[in-house]
């Protein structure tokens, strides 16, 4: 007999099963104390974006350096060049004391080198998905950091690197812009569409927006829903229902030890 009362899940077992293991290797190898304690879900708003910019270089600058600052990489030796200096470098060697983000990081690369970062200044009118773009990049730069320091890949290893640090930019905070992005309507008038300034999700839009869900549900006094598109909002209430569930039933020691110290 059908039960017209069970609410339907966003996302299947698997997809749920590796978001859910891949946030439990960023809280393991991420700080997962930082996370508790000092990150911020991050909102298009004014509250965390106040300034007024005249120029795509001011623009690219201002929204890198924020981004920079609210996923606790403020101490770490990177900069921003143009699109045209842009290249295909190796993570220069990096040397990690202390924590390895926040206030009290320590982090240097081998011979004084900078870690480059660049932009698409195709997305210049499109912030949201220049955020969430910043905000993978530093995802992947992470990781990349991890494994050169740990040898420790996020679940799935290289073959699912763009899925995995998609659910990493979520973990620092980005979620709302994530998932505002990962799926970009293509009608109306053909000069109001521009591909180029899209952001190349990995991962769906409900996945975006589960991982999103499981995030803010250990950041309860932080609203971020009202921000979403408007049709995300039901599905960040699905995915609510469904992580509850999830948590519920879930045997996982460190996400029950994140419960644990959200209740205390």
């Amino acid at each position: 007999m059908l039960d017209l009362f069970t609410k339907k899940p966003l996302i299947d077992d698997d997809e749920l099963a590796f978001i859910a293991d891949t946030f439990v290797w960023a809280a393991t190898h991420l700080d997962g104390e930082y996370f508790l304690h000092e990150t911020q879900i991050i909102t298009p708003s004014g509250q965390f974006f106040p300034e007024q910019v005249s120029s795509i270089e001011e623009m690219a600058i201002t929204v890198f350096k924020r981004v920079v600052d609210y996923a606790g990489l403020s101490h770490w030796p990177l900069t921003l060049v143009s699109p045209a200096d842009a290249r295909a470098q190796t993570l220069p060697r990096l040397q990690v004391t202390n924590r390895l983000r926040g206030s009290r990081s320590e982090v240097y690369s081998e011979n004084g080198a900078l870690i480059p970062f660049s932009f698409n200044p195709q997305q210049i009118n499109q912030p949201e998905d220049l955020v969430a773009s910043y905000a993978v990049g530093l995802a992947h730069l992470l990781v990349a950091a991890v494994n050169q320091q740990q040898g420790a890949l996020p679940p799935g290893g290289p073959e699912k690197l763009p899925q995995a640090c998609d659910v990493i930019a979520v973990f620092l905070g980005f979620g709302v812009m994530l998932s505002n992005t990962a799926y970009q309507f293509k009608g109306g008038c053909g000069s109001c569409y521009n591909p180029y300034a899209n952001r190349q999700a990995a991962l769906t839009e409900a996945q975006t927006v589960f991982a999103h869900a499981l995030i803010s549900h250990f950041k309860p006094e932080q609203r971020s829903n009202t921000y979403l598109k408007p049709h995300l909002r039901g599905q960040f209430k699905q995915a609510k229902s469904q992580l509850k569930r999830y948590m519920n039933t879930s045997s996982h020691p460190l996400l029950l030890a994140m419960e644990s110290k959200q209740h205390a």
